[in-house]
């Protein structure tokens, strides 16, 4: 099968999937009312400083102020300062970000009501606003440009040395001076027309930018990255991609003519999906996005994970369920946990979890099993481009993974929290909410003494009242001296009730 690249296309929405040997590795989405702000170029306005912070919001027109960090500002780097070292260019990442940490703190470099071009380099996530730098970074086919960073930097993911010689020695030749570079995976074996047909490309789009920023007021838009679509074929539709499927006519030649201006040789890999099954479901995609918000995920053993998302971390615990194993313990055990560790990094990064990441691994005695549980996470998690931190296995099985915050995760983006539950995910019980209506009806018979009380409440609360707690409720009857009338009402919350005196 190889690798694929899926790209599905309505009206209202844009979702991508990567798949590898028919496993769905990578996932993406944009919608018409939710559009990915990240790389986006604004001239923006300070709205506050916080000194203890080290940070500043910035107004850039958006719903949210955007976020800053001191160590995000190159205001205090002259131009053509080198921010980062040559040997630390990469991952072939669009989001490099150059940073320093900053001979000012950030009360000297800024003042509320200042204008500052920045760009943002996560999205908002939950309650939070984008984060932005103004280290501008503009990527191209076979570059990323940093227009404030004097840098040549090759992808690490091109291995030989002599290729990663050859073209450095073309983008000394070709760069503009006091600017920086970082030559792409995709430039592997390129000429140097190709890559100058780049840098003088993003060259004229930077100085259109800064005709924008010159030109209008704050806060303002000054560049927008490419569409979903665009964005997919620039940066992953590279040789190692057999095959490009887009089941809509319109994206599909749009695709076709800009493929076919930077790579020609690439345009036969581009397919137009016709068929009367739905592509995500011809490739098996709806499926495995069901089974990426599920909070369950079963292992093909029979043991299973199970995901829990809180507001500090994420939790996932790893169980044995129905797998039992056929010799000793401990074997069971291991050969469970090193199932679960791939699986725990497949859902990691399919999912988008970021932050702060606990695994529960089931108990092992021995230390050169939890060595193997370990390992076996670290190599799963190798390939992700996210940059993550992996603690050893604790006594108690747990593992602490710390992963960079890439975008907002799929449970997020694709759902909200349960508005009956208001996200706690339990209820209080029948049995809870009809004693904490006995208690209330207590209070009310001491302080007046009624006559009648009207109860209205769920379903569920009154057929209980008037079966299994009927004793009980005709003593409380007698008890207050009042007449209880049960009230059933669908239209109530499992936990609302209301009460009249009458």
């Amino acid at each position: 099968m190889g690798v694929e690249i899926a790209i599905t296309v309505a009206r209202e929405e844009t979702r991508v999937a990567v798949l590898d040997n028919g496993v769905v590795t990578d996932l993406f989405g944009d919608r018409a009312k939710h559009k990915d702000f990240v790389g986006n170029i604004y001239k923006g306005r300070v709205a506050k400083v916080l000194p203890g912070m080290q940070a500043a919001f910035v107004d850039i027109g958006l719903e949210k102020a955007a976020f800053i960090h001191v160590s995000d500002l190159s205001m205090d780097a002259e131009p053509g300062d080198t921010l980062v070292d040559s040997d630390e260019d990469d991952k072939d990442s669009d989001d490099l970000r150059p940073r320093r940490e900053s001979s000012k703190p950030i009360e000297q470099l800024l003042s509320e009501g200042q204008e500052l071009m920045v760009q943002i380099s996560k999205g908002p996530i939950g309650t939070k606003g984008p984060r932005v730098t103004s280290y501008v970074s503009l990527p191209g086919r076979y570059l990323v440009f940093m227009p404030n960073v004097e840098h040549i930097g090759v992808s690490r993911r091109i291995a030989r040395d002599e290729e990663r010689s050859r073209l450095k020695e073309i983008m000394k030749r070709v760069r503009h001076p006091g600017c920086g570079y970082i030559v792409r995976t995709v430039s592997e074996g390129v000429k140097e027309d190709e890559l100058r047909s780049d840098v003088d490309f993003l060259h004229v789009l930077w100085q259109d930018i800064r005709e924008k920023r010159d030109q209008q007021p704050a806060p303002a838009l000054l560049h927008t990255d490419l569409s979903l679509s665009f964005r997919v074929v620039r940066d992953l539709f590279g040789k190692k991609v057999d095959r490009l499927w887009i089941d809509s006519r319109e994206e599909y030649e749009a695709v076709r003519d800009f493929v076919q201006r930077f790579s020609p040789e690439q345009t036969s890999r581009i397919h137009f999906y016709d068929k009367d099954e739905p592509l995500f479901d011809h490739l098996g995609v709806e499926q495995e996005m069901a089974r990426a918000l599920s909070r369950k995920v079963w292992l093909k053993s029979g043991g299973h994970l199970v995901i829990d998302h809180t507001e500090a971390m994420t939790v996932i615990d790893v169980n044995t369920g129905r797998f039992v194993g056929k010799r000793d313990q401990e074997e069971t055990i291991l050969r469970n946990n090193l199932e679960a560790a791939k699986e725990v990094a497949y859902q990691v990064k399919l999912r988008g979890i970021g932050g702060i990441i606990i695994v529960d691994f089931i108990d092992m005695e021995r230390e050169k099993n939890r060595d193997k549980v370990y390992h076996a996470l670290v190599d799963a998690m190798a390939s992700d481009k996210a940059r993550t931190r992996i603690s050893r296995i604790s006594d108690l099985g747990l593992v602490e993974i710390s992963r960079e915050r890439v975008r907002e995760d799929l449970l997020r983006s694709l759902s909200e929290p349960c508005r009956y539950c208001d996200g706690r995910g339990y209820t209080k019980s029948p049995t809870t909410v009809a004693y904490e209506i006995f208690r209330e009806i207590r209070r009310i018979g001491g302080d007046t003494e009624p006559q009648r009380i009207i109860l209205g409440a769920h379903p569920a609360v009154a057929d209980l009242l008037q079966d299994e707690e009927r004793q009980g409720l005709e003593a409380l009857e007698r008890e207050c001296k009042a007449k209880v009338i049960v009230m059933s009402d669908d239209q109530l919350h499992l936990e609302q009730y209301d009460l009249a005196v009458v």
